[in-house]
């Protein structure tokens, strides 16, 4: 099975929407292996998003995520790296299809209620740096 790394961003676990999210996951087949809430540190903001420094939108981006505490997960499932893609939706909830988690919670095209890994080499390093082998659960 395929597997993914989620992160409930602080404007969705602050506003109390992480059991709707979880239950829609849930809901698409989609197996919760990992999951912890915690603070995102500007260091773990910088290995995670590595791609991103140097980028105008950089230091935004890790004062957002590092401003209150998130839900970071681990899903498994069949080709589940896409899935959990289409059922996040758009990055501009403006532009997410009808019944999509951001169309449903994100505030903004910054403020975007979750994070999915885009392809297996993404979530092959972006599961490392959140989980333990020991915390995954198959």
């Amino acid at each position: 099975m395929e597997k993914t790394l989620v992160l409930i961003k602080p404007d969705a676990f602050g506003s109390n929407h992480t059991g709707d999210i979880l239950k829609m996951y849930e809901d698409a087949g989609f197996k919760i292996v990992a999951a912890k809430v915690m603070q995102m540190t500007e260091s773990l903001a910088a290995k995670h998003y590595a791609e991103h420094i140097g980028r105008p939108y950089y230091p935004s981006l890790v004062e957002f995520m590092t401003s209150a505490p998130i839900m970071a997960l681990v899903l498994s499932g069949e080709d589940v790296i896409k899935k959990v893609r289409a059922l996040n939706g758009a990055t501009n909830p403006v532009e997410a299809a009808e019944g999509t988690i951001r169309k449903l919670y994100a505030e903004s095209k910054s403020k975007n209620a979750v994070h999915a890994s885009d392809s297996p080499e993404s979530a092959a390093r972006e599961i490392p740096i959140f989980f333990s082998a020991c915390e995954i659960f198959d």
